[in-house]
């Protein structure tokens, strides 16, 4: 097991592209589990405005035969913020990463985007049905509702 991040000191990288995601085992082979990491406070930017844009991440796997790394998770996300994409390309693009990489048996991503210019904007994207028998809990991320 060769880690770039956990136990070292890591700076965050410039780009998500730059960004280095580490995989190592599942410590449970064979078992059908999920895996949920939860970013709340998630932010990138807009491409034309270059204003921040801030949402609520949701993202659920079950493992192959290897999980990521938490630590090296955490600074690809934080390699958004300076990173300016579409709610739509930024949400499924880090699904897409995750999925291409690790190879889970099955993933989702939930992107909660919290609105600029009055309008919300929530982006889903999965891998395919989950698996017979995996418990899929609800994200349970309130459409956002303002004043009502």
């Amino acid at each position: 097991m060769n880690l770039t991040h956990l136990g070292q000191a890591s700076s965050l990288p410039a780009s998500p592209a730059e960004a280095k995601l580490d995989y190592v085992s599942n410590p449970r082979p064979g078992k059908a589990y999920l895996v949920r990491f939860t970013a709340p406070e998630f932010t990138s930017l807009c491409p034309v405005t270059r204003q921040p844009d801030f949402a609520h991440l949701v993202i659920d796997y079950a493992p192959g035969e290897t999980i990521v790394e938490s630590k090296s998770l955490k600074l690809f996300l934080g390699a958004f913020r300076n990173h300016a994409g579409f709610h739509e390309d930024v949400t499924v693009g880090i699904g897409d990463r995750l999925a291409e990489e690790m190879k889970p048996i099955w993933l989702r991503i939930g992107g909660y985007w919290y609105p600029r210019g009055g309008i919300p904007i929530d982006v889903f994207w999965q891998t395919g049905e989950p698996p017979k028998g995996l418990w899929v809990p609800g994200q349970d991320v309130p459409s956002y509702r303002g004043r009502g």
